[in-house]
């Protein structure tokens, strides 16, 4: 009986986007929408069905309209759309924009900005992935409520039924004989048995209900790993249902890989690899470490479905001492590793990085305020020479001109990041396929990596939850890769 309020719990099971990410479900976005540069933040519905709120800020304050649509971002459902809905203009600030938009389904979805304003209209497509994740308990006050309207309810169905055949057929003021009271407590027995078949068959119902839904529930899939003779670190999935899943969405390569592994030494954080493991049969995946040290490291490994959904493989290994490559074991093609100093739990913001090989230094320049959880914000950093000049020699870096990884200090948040956004950049490919004038990726340099860029570098993102996290952000110069580390603790 105590289950039954339950039922009505069902609409407050949480949902958030399985993004390749951790713990870090809302989606941060920057890039054009025709001739107007846009900052959009979703965030994400509690449930799915859901509402996602979103805001869009203009770069510019000639946009006089913004209406959004939810698609899928690949498939039938991709094509057909519905009417979208308009977004509010903020009053206070008419470069800002906000509204909501249900998500009906599960899925790797999109949400599609059509904007209009003083240069004509333009359109752009942010991936979002809806799927449930955890099941918020119901709340013991609530819980209590529900029981005690649930009991006068029964009450009241077996009273009234007692009541009903008892005195229905007598005259006004009659009292009933000894045969009406007998239909009465006949009435009373049939009801009472009603009434308690109908919790039990609804207590059953929420089971079965509730373990449907716990088969939506996502999880960022879990793999072993296994370190194999000459340094060679294998992930191996047996969840044969996630492997038929591979084999229905083969993946699809992103930054011109099918996996991009993130390996951190923990709880310091002082050693860091971006590796790019190749396929090594179904569901595993290998790759050579070079000269990794002794220690605890967590693995999180980014990989893309064809249909756009993003996911992060998450494990972890302990490298014994003397296990390790020679020291002088050489990172290849678009491998890059980084060391810097143990994580401290000071709470102040570290702004200033030095690069190991004396190259030069990157500098955090985003404002001094405190940083604040599920605030949207733009990471400015810039890359000095080792004269303390603005760099000259950044290149692309597999065609981006950043890319930062943000982990939370206990791991429980770890997202990768590019210039536009929290977004998967293959899934963002696939959202603009059909958008006019969306041929150029936001972020991405279509031109070879002899390409000077600007020292300054940014992308947009927000900390999911308080606490204290390190950023690596990685540059290219000269061929090389540097790692700028930065410690935040968010509020």
């Amino acid at each position: 009986m105590n289950r039954l309020p339950k039922l009505i719990a069902l609409a407050l099971c949480l949902a958030a986007p399985a993004a390749a990410h951790v713990g870090s479900p809302d989606v941060y976005y920057e890039g054009s929408a025709g001739p107007y540069h846009l900052f959009v933040t979703i965030r994400v519905p509690q449930v799915v069905p859901g509402v996602a709120e979103i805001e869009v800020r203009s770069q510019s304050a000639d946009m006089r309209r913004v209406r959004m649509v939810p698609l899928r971002i690949t498939g039938p459902g991709s094509e057909y759309s519905p009417a979208p809905d308009v977004a509010e203009q903020s009053k206070a600030d008419p470069q800002f924009f906000s509204g909501s938009l249900w998500l009906m389904e599960f899925g790797a979805l999109q949400v599609r900005i059509l904007v209009d304003g003083a240069r004509g209209s333009g359109e752009c497509s942010v991936p979002v992935l809806a799927e449930a994740q955890r099941v918020i308990p119901m709340q013991k006050p609530l819980g209590a409520i529900l029981a005690v309207l649930m009991a006068l309810l029964a009450a009241g169905l077996v009273t009234i039924a007692c009541a009903g055949a008892r005195e229905a057929t007598l005259d006004p003021g009659a009292d009933p004989d000894r045969r009406n009271r007998r239909r009465g407590r006949v009435a009373m027995s049939v009801a009472a048995a009603v009434v308690l078949a109908a919790i039990v068959l609804g207590n059953q119902w929420w089971s079965v209900a509730a373990a449907s839904y716990a088969r939506h529930v996502y999880s960022n899939p879990a793999v072993t790993a296994e370190l194999e003779p000459g340094q060679r670190l294998v992930l191996r999935s047996n969840d044969t249902a996630w492997i038929e899943g591979v084999r229905r969405q083969p993946l699809i390569a992103d930054h011109n890989h099918l996996m991009h592994l993130f390996l951190i030494r923990t709880p310091a954080m002082d050693r860091f690899w971006h590796l790019h493991p190749h396929e090594d049969g179904p569901g595993a995946f290998a790759v050579g470490l070079p000269g990794v040290p002794p220690g605890h490291y967590r693995i999180f490994a980014d990989i893309v479905h064809s249909n756009g959904f993003p996911e992060t493989l998450v494990s972890a290994i302990d490298i014994p001492a003397g296990s390790q490559a020679p020291a002088d074991a050489m990172l290849t093609g678009d491998d890059s590793t980084a060391e810097a100093p143990a994580l401290e739990e000071t709470g102040a913001d570290m702004r200033v990085s030095t690069f190991l090989d004396g190259s030069g230094r990157m500098v955090w320049e985003s404002p001094a305020s405190p940083l604040k959880a599920r605030v949207a914000s733009e990471f400015r950093f810039r890359v000095d020479d080792s004269s303390g000049q603005p760099a000259s020699d950044l290149q692309p870096y597999m065609g981006m001109t950043v890319h930062a990884e943000i982990v939370r200090s206990d791991c429980a948040v770890f997202a990768h990041v590019h210039p536009a956004g929290s977004v998967s950049m293959a899934a963002l490919e696939l959202a603009n396929s059909v958008v006019p004038d969306a041929t150029v990726m936001p972020g991405m340099i279509m031109s070879s990596d002899s390409q000077r860029l600007d020292p300054e570098v940014s992308f947009p993102y927000g900390f999911p939850q308080a606490g204290r996290y390190r950023m690596f952000v990685q540059v290219k110069r000269r061929g090389d890769v540097e790692t700028g580390v930065f410690d935040a603790q968010a509020r």
